[in-house]
This record gives structure tokens, sequence and C-alpha cells, in this order.
């Protein structure tokens, strides 16, 4: 990513991306002292949004990592972090509950989401290659090969729009299901908006990084 000048147009996604990180954080260690009135914890919570969406079927599982929470369309699988598994705060409960909303998405085949999850595949070896032939592009000056590494780049743009539909819609599906179901009531459920709304927004950075990455690129071959 250094290479080919324009480095400074990248400088606004780095400041929103490392903003949108000290946020999602710091926004749930805050709503992680805040144990729900009801006690569930966030294992509890994803069993009975699954079972009531027919999805009995699903197994959760507890990783390790810090917000590597995660459900796996593949292998149809809900993974949870050992704090959000085990925990009972608003935080724990809302992270989880919105991972069941990608569940429930997969079943109800969701537009965006299976898209999402059909590029999916080729989107890291476009990230690779994309970056692979613009460099070569740029030491042996061939604009052809720098404008296929911004075609290549376009996938992993793609897929980073296509990922905000996905991710808005499962908060939104998320925070639904519990104020319906009464598993957060009153500050709870807001802190619990608090907690998605923060990590959404790391998926706006991410499309704003791709978006500029995408401009310098497309500055570096005009050059060329």
């Amino acid at each position: 990513m250094f290479f080919g000048g324009y480095f400074y147009i990248l400088i606004p996604s780095i400041l929103i991306s490392l903003w949108a990180q000290m946020k999602v954080k710091s926004t749930f260690a805050k709503y992680s002292k805040v144990i729900s009135t009801k006690g569930y914890t966030g294992e509890q919570v994803a069993r009975m949004l699954l079972d009531s969406s027919g999805l009995q079927n699903i197994p959760i599982e507890m990783i390790r990592g810090k917000l590597a929470d995660h459900y796996d369309p593949i292998k149809k699988v809900m993974r949870l972090s050992q704090e959000v598994y085990s925990g009972t705060s608003v935080a724990s409960i809302g992270v989880a509950a919105h991972e069941t909303g990608h569940a429930i998405q997969h079943k109800e085949s969701y537009s965006p989401l299976i898209l999402r999850n059909s590029i999916f595949p080729v989107v890291n070896i476009s990230s690779s290659l994309s970056w692979g032939l613009v460099i070569i592009g740029i030491f042996i000056g061939s604009s052809p090969f720098i404008n296929l590494g911004i075609i290549l780049f376009t996938v992993v743009v793609a897929f980073q729009l296509i990922t905000l539909p996905v991710e808005f819609n499962a908060s939104n599906r998320a925070i639904r299901i519990l104020e319906n179901r009464s598993i957060l009531v009153g500050n709870e459920l807001e802190g619990a908006r608090a907690v998605l709304s923060a990590a959404a927004m790391t998926y706006v950075a991410a499309v704003i990084s791709a978006l500029l990455q995408l401009l310098r690129l497309t500055l570096i071959s005009r050059d060329r």
C-alpha cells in the first residue's frame, strides 16, 4: 500500500479506522460492566433466539479472542468469544443477538448476505493479486498491469460495500428481537444499540478505506 505515491489520500481513512476501533473497544468495555436485569448469558440468548427461529441445528461454540464472535455460514455454526459466551452484560447479549441475526439472514436467504458469501472466496485472492500487479506495473512502468490490479481491487471494494447492509440489518434484527422478547429493557436496550452502532462504524471505516484506496490506485494509473 506504500508504493506509487498519493499516500496522503489514505490519511483520512487511517484516522477514521483508528477512531472506529477505539470507539468499539471503549463502548464494549463500558457496557460490559452493565449486567442485564434478567441475567441471561450471551450463549443462552443466542440459543433462545436460534431455537425460536427454527435453527435448533445450529451449534454454539466458545472461541478464544476478544470480539472474535461470528457466524460461519459454511459450517453453520455460531462462534462466540468467551466474554460474550459466558457474559451476562448488555454488551455480551447485544453481540450474541447480532450474530444470531446473521444466522437468521442465512436461513431466510437474505440477498446481500448471499451475494457477499458468493464473492468471499475470491476477495482475498483478488486483494493479493491486485497489489502484486500494481507493484509490478509501477516497477516496470506498465499501465496495463496497474489497470488489471485496479479491476481486481474493485472486487474488494464491492465486498466492503455489500457488507454494510448485511451488518446493519443483523444489528437491526438483534435490537428488534431483544426488545420484542423483553430480553433487554429500558436503558439496557439503548446500551446494546450503542455497542452495535459502534461496531458498525468499523465496517463504515472499511468502506471509506477501500474507496480511497481505489481512488489512489486510479490516480497512480493516470500518472502512468
